[in-house]
């Protein structure tokens, strides 16, 4: 049986006569899991380089792939001990968030980075593997933004 992934989002926006509100305050509902071990939800995405702030543009449950083409998703997302690896390489800047457990990162030549609760990591583009050490689960925060590849180098998984 799946484990319960409950994450709160809350959303502001603003009333029309420009006052602060919240438009959106609930259990996210767009839980994914693409290998065993491993959920996530998509908290916000944007499509725009730019978002406008005018309009409440909610595509997140829209969201089915990693990063968003000339947007930003905010992804929170679980890893149990023992995920299966998935390598891959984005086209985005990632600003990973340890927020509770312990991870590691594990790069294409084999070094492996490990991370603790309060750690961040800013994933540039490059070819990357979490790792579970456990015993218990990973919760960690991305903010991907897309980004222009180097020359060469192309996203893969």
């Amino acid at each position: 049986m799946a484990k319960e992934f409950n994450i709160r989002r809350v959303v502001t926006g603003h009333t029309a006569d420009g006052k602060a509100t919240v438009e959106i305050d609930e259990i996210s509902k767009n839980v994914l899991s693409k290998r065993p071990g491993q959920t996530s939800t998509v908290i916000w995405a944007t499509d725009e380089t730019t978002p406008d702030m005018g309009t409440l543009n909610d595509i997140s449950a829209d969201v089915k792939q990693t990063v968003v083409e000339n947007g930003s998703v905010c992804r929170i997302s679980r890893f149990e001990p023992g995920v299966a690896p998935r390598v891959h390489r984005t086209a985005s800047i990632d600003y990973a968030i340890i927020l509770s457990g312990k991870l590691d990162m594990e790069l294409d030549d084999g070094e492996t980075v490990h991370l603790n609760a309060g750690d961040i990591v800013v994933q540039r583009a490059t070819m990357h593997n979490w790792i579970n050490p456990g015993p218990e689960d990973c919760i960690v925060a991305f903010i991907l933004i897309h980004a222009k590849m180097p020359d060469g180098i192309e996203p893969i998984g």
